[in-house]
């Protein structure tokens, strides 16, 4: 019977996953005047991206004489602002054996006035150059053309109290160049206090809102407003926002960021193998992608002009949206809280299992046990599949290889996720009853080939040596579903503990997750202990399938922004799921057939990754190091 509820709920859990990531319909040319169309965008895009145009081409002569014409035709008041190369951006072109002599970056402006020109001011902006082997219809021309429909759209609304600026980079694909050139020096720079900035890095998917102003409480409490208007709903969460702080890499955004505006940054990042590549093309573009990233520009940016004030700096938020249609959020403080209330529920939980099933907490103790088994031998198993399908970006010898691994991305996602599927049946059939030698030698085996194929890691050393540890000790796996699922909640509430303390912005990730699960510990505790009847399962899947599916969807958008170089982000994720789906481990009459559909699924996964090796070949390189942003 379990089996059955675990079935279903996994199937649900993918539907509304694979719901959740869902492009939004693109509205057509006949769309309201005051909405946002991509039929309408779609026209410029074709004109733009009919050829790359780089720094310096006659091309890109060719697309600055049109968007000045077609800023002036939205009854934009435009300039130019010219500035020169920076020492680095004439590196980047030497080193890629181009022209850097003569030739200097031009910024198109273009300001529409307000009724109350002593209003603080609100920026679009996006960048017009391209790579040289890239007509960019995703980057950045998906960005351009969605601000000039969003001028034509926000002008149909009729007058503005404040002032925009329409502001188009020049040299955003040399060291954001145009972007330093204005908010150095410019004098609207100094007017401006919102930013709303459009980026891409891929050729489809969703628009992920992934980086705000610091202290962006106010701003977050627009976008939760405002955003979830937009065709499609939302994609953001703090825990996006707060990786993308951690990296090296920027956008415009980071220059006005830097001044302390406040303001969002909105990209998407599917279709990888579009990203600066032949194949970005306007045929090639997902047009759904085109209306979320903007339609919500269009109602952030019209949200911030006819606001009687601008966010300022405060505090940042602890938020995410939910399944794209609302955003939650709190204060950091609060998540002290919701531990608390975790906590009470687990507690709860275990009280009543102790009297009525017979749950010891030795046995909860084997539970959290068992889930360090899951992470440390998924550590390691994702780490080598994701290997076969290529080296780590860090080691791609030229941009063209670093391109190349972005078009694998999507094998190296498969066989990842099936890797952390299989670990799933492993555990649900019982990790201690396979010959603890041969799951001992398998990990063995896995890690020398991780580190032969990606070298020194000690990350996978120490979790190939936990692994191995766990596995030889069977004794110390949880023999009851009470013992498993517990223990797993508790251990879900120490991770998240520790994120509170260090870094609340992603602590949401285990605590709301682990209330969820703790809260529904406690109510089928007190239903139905033996966990035999529908009135504690039903329950249990409703979590697995909310939680589950919720979980599936975020994990796809981590592992496209930062999976490539650390696959085992997925195998948090995969606890979590885990600690859904643990109460609705199958009979043990079924055990044997878990176990050799995880061989079987992982075996398939290591396939698909090692796949890409020639479904995407690596390029011969070309000298040039690669450096992604």
């Amino acid at each position: 019977m379990r089996l059955l509820w675990l079935v279903g709920s996994l199937a649900l859990a993918l539907l509304i996953a694979a719901l959740t990531l869902q492009s939004p319909r693109p509205a057509p040319a006949g769309a309201p005047a005051t909405a946002f169309s991509t039929a309408r965008a779609m026209a410029d895009v074709r004109e733009i991206a009919r050829r790359p145009h780089p720094v310096g081409s006659a091309d890109h002569a060719r697309v600055r004489a049109y968007l000045l014409q077609r800023m002036a035709a939205l009854g934009l008041q435009t300039e130019t602002q010219e500035g020169p190369l920076s020492p680095a951006a004439v590196q980047r072109l030497e080193r890629d054996g181009r022209p850097s002599t003569g030739i200097g970056l031009t910024n198109l402006i273009g300001v529409l006035p307000g009724r109350d020109p002593r209003l603080p001011a609100v920026a679009l902006m996006a960048h017009y150059d391209t790579v040289p082997d890239s007509a960019g219809a995703a980057d950045d021309t998906t960005g351009v053309a969605a601000i000039l429909e969003a001028v034509r759209a926000i002008r149909a609304r009729g007058p503005a109290d404040r002032t925009l600026v329409v502001l188009l980079t020049d040299g955003e694909e040399l060291n954001l160049d145009g972007a330093r050139i204005f908010w150095g020096g410019h004098p609207l720079r100094d007017r401006i206090g919102a930013v709303v900035n459009l980026e891409a890095r891929g050729g489809g998917g969703r628009a992920m809102m992934f980086e705000t102003g610091r202290g962006n409480a106010q701003t977050i409490g627009l976008f939760a407003r405002e955003g979830v208007r937009a065709t499609g709903g939302v994609s953001s969460n703090s825990l996006a926002v707060f990786v993308y702080e951690l990296m090296p890499n920027g956008t415009d955004f980071t220059i006005p960021k830097e001044r302390g505006v406040q303001g969002i940054n909105l990209a998407f990042i599917g279709r990888p193998a579009q990203y600066h590549a032949a194949a970005s093309t306007p045929a090639a573009l997902d047009q759904g992608s085109v209306q979320h990233i903007g339609s919500q520009a269009l109602q952030m940016a019209d949200a911030l002009l006819r606001g009687p004030v601008l966010p300022a700096a405060t505090q940042n938020l602890v938020y995410a949206d939910l399944f794209g249609r609302v955003i939650v959020g709190h204060a950091p403080a609060v998540g002290w809280g919701l531990l608390g209330l975790a906590f009470l529920g687990l507690g709860a939980a275990i009280v009543r299992a102790r009297s009525r099933a017979g749950l010891t907490f030795a046995e909860v103790g084997r539970g959290m046990v068992d889930g360090l088994w899951f992470v440390s031998t998924g550590l390691v198993l994702t780490q080598t599949v994701r290997l076969l399908a290529g080296p780590l970006s860090t080691r791609a010898e030229s941009a063209d290889a670093y391109y190349t691994l972005l078009a694998r991305l999507p094998w190296m996602e498969a066989g990842v996720a099936l890797c952390i599927l299989a670990l799933t049946l492993a555990l649900l059939g019982g990790r201690a009853r396979p010959d603890r030698r041969v799951v001992a030698g398998a990990v063995a085996a896995a890690a020398v080939l991780a580190l032969v194929l990606g070298g020194v890691n000690v990350i996978v050393i120490g979790a190939a040596v936990l692994s191995i540890g766990l596995s030889l000790v069977p004794t110390l796996a949880a023999r009851s579903t009470w013992g498993g699922w517990t223990g797993l909640i508790g251990l879900i509430l120490i991770i998240g503990t520790a994120a509170q303390a260090a870094a609340p912005e992603a602590a949401f990730l285990f605590i709301w997750t682990g209330l969820l699960a703790a809260l529904t510990a406690a109510v089928a505790a007190f239903a139905d202990p033996g966990l035999t009847r529908a009135r504690s399962l039903a329950p249990v899947a409703g979590a697995a399938v909310l939680g589950g599916g919720w979980i599936a969807g975020l994990s796809h958008t981590v592992f496209l922004g930062i999976g490539m170089d650390l696959p085992g982000v997925l195998v948090l994720m995969g606890l979590l799921v885990l600690m859904f789906i643990r109460p609705l481990s199958p009979e043990r009459a079924t055990a044997r057939g878990l176990l050799m559909a995880a061989l079987a699924v992982l075996l398939v996964g290591g396939g698909l990754s090692f796949t890409a090796r020639t479904a995407e070949p690596m390029a011969a390189a070309a000298g040039a190091t690669a450096t992604g942003r």
